[in-house]
This record gives C-alpha cells, structure tokens and sequence, in this order.
C-alpha cells in the first residue's frame, strides 16, 4: 500500500500547490478592491492551509477505529452548528443563504463538517449493524434517518448543490454496507421526489436551469457566469494566455478565486493543465478506492469509499458546472478553490485515508474484510 500513500501523497501536495499558485493569481484584483490587500485572501488561505495540514497530519497518525465511538457525538455536533446558522448574530447570512457561522474572526460553513460527520455516522453504523443490514430498520430506516436529518438542515439553508452530494454518498455508503436495493429506493425515491418539487418551486434554482438550458439568451443575467466561464477556456486554448494574464478575473467572472477557479486555470493555464487537474482528481479516485478495497474491516472500507466518493464526486459537479455541462451550484474545487472550512475537512478525510492505508500495512497477515459476503443479498424480493 506504499505506493497507493505516496501516490495519493504527490497528487494532494500537486493540487494544494497549485490551488495556493491560483489564488494567488485569481484574488488579487477583488481582494484589492474590497480589502486595498491584494494578497487578502492568499494570507487568509495560507492560514487555513497551516491549520489543515495539522488536522490532516493528525488524522493520518490516529488510529482510524477511534473515530468510531465518536461518530454519533460528532454528528450531533455537526447538526448543532447546521442548526446554529439561523440564529441571528451567530449565523451569516450571505447572497440569500445562511451558511456561515460567525466565530470572532473566523467564519465556518458548517455544511463542511457535517460532510465528514455523515460518512462517519454512517460507516459507524453500517460496520455496526452488518449481520442486520438486510432488515428494512436496520439496514435502510435508521442510516436514512441519520442522513435526512443532516441533509435537510443543510438544505434548509439553502444550499440545494451540497444536499444533493450528501444525499448521493450517503445512499452509495449504505449501498455498499449492503442495504438492500428495493430497500434503498424505498427510502431515496420519496426523497428524490421531494427535492425535484422544491427545485420547481424555487424561483432562483429554476432560473439557473432555463439558464443552463438557453445560456446565449440570459448571458446577460442568469447565465452570466456561465458564459464568462465557458469564454475563459475559449481565450485559453490548449496553452493558456499565461499566469496571471486573465480577462475574466477583472470581475466578468464573479466568483473567479472560489467557485469558478477552474476556468481561471484553462483560461490561464491552458487545456493541458485544466486536464492535468481532471486527471490528479481520477488519481485520487483511483488511490481511494484501493484504499478501501484493502482496508482490514467494514468500518475503514466504508470511511475510505465514502471519504473518497465526496472529494471526488465534489470535483466532478464543480468542474461540471465550470464548463457549462451542469447548471449553476455553489461547490468549491476541492484543494484549489479558496475556502477555509473545506480545505481543513478535505485534508483530515486525507488523513484518514492514510491511516487507513498504514494499517493495511502493518496488518497484512488478516485477509481483507468482505463487503457483501452474499452479493445477492442487495436484490433479494426486488
């Protein structure tokens, strides 16, 4: 499993590089314009960077069963602060949705850690409760319910893009902890209902749809990010116009150094490297998914698949959106995008990885766990 770490290890440090090389590049102009600093949110970044290198070097270290007994205080905690975001002078409120927490200095979208407390929860109760995953309650009502509590407070806020991430890995960890298939729709199909009627009734998420839809006759309003994105690869081609040299980043494009920072980089840095990108986020896949085919139990199998189903199904919608094959969503690009909370909770779930791949290797004597001893198990009465 070495080379699965040092792999993984060269991929991370390749995209925190050049995440900070970025920023540094995109948030220049806005940060002079809102706060006379230029390099405001670079500092604010490195910051983040310090404590999330700490918080991932310790996961790495702590033994990833320790997690277990406080997955359910962990997740408590997680829906407190969700919950905490509409209390007046603690929650921020910010373009229409309320995300943040405001903590002195520090603002924290809460929304981050619950991402980590919901694999947690569910791993933990899903390695728990594996000789009765196949009933309705154990296997389907309870995680879903653990879940639904979580993603309809994120929800709620609203943020519709990271309710429809959380919901995805949360069914795919309890797909794989061996929830039964008829199971698993019977919880997901009302849900899914549910959130295609709130979208349809939500004047601003079903803008941004007729916008996706029809870009060239909202480029002037709805799409207008959109467009300004998709013409930052234009200008780019396939070497980039350079470092430093983009148009779009001179406010035509709104969120350049956060949600849009994708485009800054093809626009910047050409196709190549957008590509480059695509393909360090498939290494992480692919690092993550041999971490959790190897892992010595069910509980670091299903923390891994979901650790790495997160990042990486993040980073696919952001990219998605970027280049005009999504509607519009507010997700950040994992290691690259400015943002403090997802910084620290994407390198702890890294960390985690890790650990779980040190004890593959100082536990190689024990045959890996088995995740559906009965594969038949999923479809039985389907």
């Amino acid at each position: 499993m070495w080379k699965t770490s040092t792999v993984l290890l060269w991929v991370v440090l390749v995209l925190l590089s050049l995440g900070i090389v970025m920023l540094a590049s995109t948030s220049g102009i806005k940060a002079l314009s809102l706060y006379n600093d230029s390099t405001y949110f670079v500092k604010r970044q490195a910051a983040w960077l310090a404590l999330a290198v700490v918080c991932g070097v310790f996961a790495g270290f702590l033994d990833y069963r320790r997690w277990k007994p406080w997955a359910l205080p962990i997740a408590l905690m997680a829906m407190l602060m969700l919950v905490l975001v509409f209390v007046p002078h603690v929650g921020v409120k910010i373009g229409g949705s309320r995300r943040w927490l405001h903590l002195g200095p520090l603002s924290i979208q809460s929304s981050e850690i619950a991402k980590f407390a919901l694999i947690l929860a569910l791993s933990w109760w899903m390695s728990k409760e594996q000789r009765r995953v196949s009933q309705f309650k154990r296997g389907a009502l309870i995680p879903a319910l653990i879940m639904g509590g979580m993603v309809g407070l994120i929800l709620c806020e609203p943020d519709f893009g990271t309710t429809m991430l959380c919901a995805v890995v949360g069914l795919s960890i309890m797909f794989v902890g061996g929830t039964r298939v008829p199971h698993l729709l019977a919880c997901a199909v009302p849900c899914l209902a549910g959130f295609v009627v709130l979208v349809l009734h939500n004047r601003v998420r079903m803008l941004r749809i007729v916008a996706f839809m029809d870009p060239d006759k909202y480029a002037q309003s709805y799409a207008f990010q959109l467009v300004s994105s998709i013409n930052s690869f234009i200008s780019g081609g396939l070497t980039g116009a350079g470092l430093g040299e983009s148009l779009q980043k001179h406010f035509y494009l709104p969120e350049a150094h956060t949600d849009f920072i994708f485009a800054i980089i093809g626009e910047e840095l050409g196709m190549a490297a957008s590509l480059l990108v695509v393909a360090l986020f498939a290494g992480i896949f692919l690092c993550g998914l041999i971490i959790s085919f190897k892992a010595t139990d069910m509980f670091g199998r299903l923390m891994a698949f979901g650790i790495t189903l997160m990042i990486c199904l993040q980073a696919v919608i952001n990219i998605g959106v970027v280049t005009g094959c999504m509607p519009t969503k507010g997700l950040p690009l994992p290691f690259i995008s400015f943002g403090g909370s997802s910084l620290v909770m994407t390198l702890l779930g890294i960390g985690v990885l890790f650990n779980i791949a040190s004890q593959v290797k100082t536990k190689r004597a024990h045959p890996p766990a088995q995740i559906h001893p009965d594969p038949s198990r999923h479809f039985q009465d389907f």
